[in-house]
């Protein structure tokens, strides 16, 4: 799996995400992507209560530990880099977390607009 640049939503180089918990579709703490990331895991959103309980909601628990996959369960808080387009569904039902645009990856655009994601910004630009 080759990744995709590392270049954020404003064009510039991207930041980490996450590394405790380790995030990201490699693991790398990043929101990097690549062809192969069918969910798109490039919105880095800082998590809360309200977001994982619809996330379980929807169906993707995201709280409950899964050890057989090495998962701890994610607490509010937490960053952690989101599919693209639950976050863009989150944010049609009015529950989407707060966003760093520096650590959200460039291919979220595709699916999620800069204007969108602006609303939800730790990191004012």
């Amino acid at each position: 799996m080759e990744k995709d640049a590392s270049v954020n939503v404003l064009g510039e180089p991207l930041a980490q995400c996450s590394m405790d918990p380790v995030t990201g579709f490699f693991r790398d703490g990043a929101c990097n992507t690549c062809a192969e990331d069918r969910g798109s895991h490039t919105v880095c959103a800082v998590l809360t209560a309200e977001f994982l309980a619809y996330s379980k909601y929807v169906g993707n628990d995201l709280s409950s530990p899964r050890p057989e996959f090495g998962f701890d369960g994610l607490s509010p808080g937490d960053q952690w880099c989101l599919c693209a387009s639950r976050f863009l569904q989150a944010h049609d039902e009015g529950c989407a977390p707060r966003v760093s645009l520096a650590a959200t990856h460039q291919r979220a655009l595709e699916i999620v607009p800069l204007e969108v994601l602006r609303q939800y910004a730790l990191d004012a630009r």
